[in-house]
């Protein structure tokens, strides 16, 4: 089979296209919510309390210690290394993280070459990296600062490392929905939306 036929029956096919749709839109929602956690931890490490609009950065400490690790203006990169900085994370972890943000630009500018083309195909494996960095991050993250200030989130005895970090959590749920892998269909909708006794 050539080329071209094998793209026109990859577009055409509605499971492969439903699928690879599904695919492409879930793995840019993870990658904008793991952005937006990322640039958000250490904004609040660094802030002074809280308003209407969120934290209150302390900018020129935040400017000091984060910014300052990327070029003053990069957020996302410049939370990278500050959590590498911190040893949460490593120079493996930050290689990993540029090849799912290549991945994650290629298909949010070039869609339908994913969609319509048999040589280019979603890479799950960028997905699965997403998943490890988020949950290494967060369990981190919850380790060494909220239960740092406050060890009652950590009831006595419970292991660490089998805390589901909320973020985590989260990708998990709307996974498990968007792919049909609930226990069974609406599961967890019709559990939230029972009558409460």
């Amino acid at each position: 089979m050539n080329n071209v036929q094998a793209s026109w029956e990859k577009f055409l096919h509605p499971e492969t296209l439903k699928g690879n749709l599904i695919a492409i839109s879930l793995f840019i929602t993870a990658f904008e919510s793991f952005k937006n956690n990322l640039i958000e931890k250490p904004e609040i490490f660094f802030s002074n309390g809280f308003d209407e609009n969120g934290p209150v950065i302390d900018v020129d400490q935040y400017k000091e210690d984060v910014l300052s690790l990327s070029d003053g203006k990069n957020k996302l990169y410049a939370s990278l290394l500050w959590f590498q900085k911190l040893e949460a994370i490593d120079a493996a972890d930050i290689d990993a993280f540029d090849g799912i943000r290549k991945h994650r630009n290629e298909l949010a500018h070039e869609p339908m070459s994913f969609l319509a083309s048999s040589e280019r195909n979603f890479d799950i494996s960028k997905f699965q990296e997403l998943i490890r960095l988020l949950s290494k991050i967060e369990k981190w993250w919850f380790i060494n600062f909220e239960a740092s200030i406050d060890p009652d989130m950590l009831p006595d005895g419970t292991d660490p490392e089998s805390v589901i970090p909320g973020p985590v959590w989260s990708l998990q749920l709307m996974l498990d929905i968007a792919l049909g892998n609930e226990p069974e269909e609406g599961f967890y909708y019709n559990v939230f939306t029972a009558p409460k006794t």
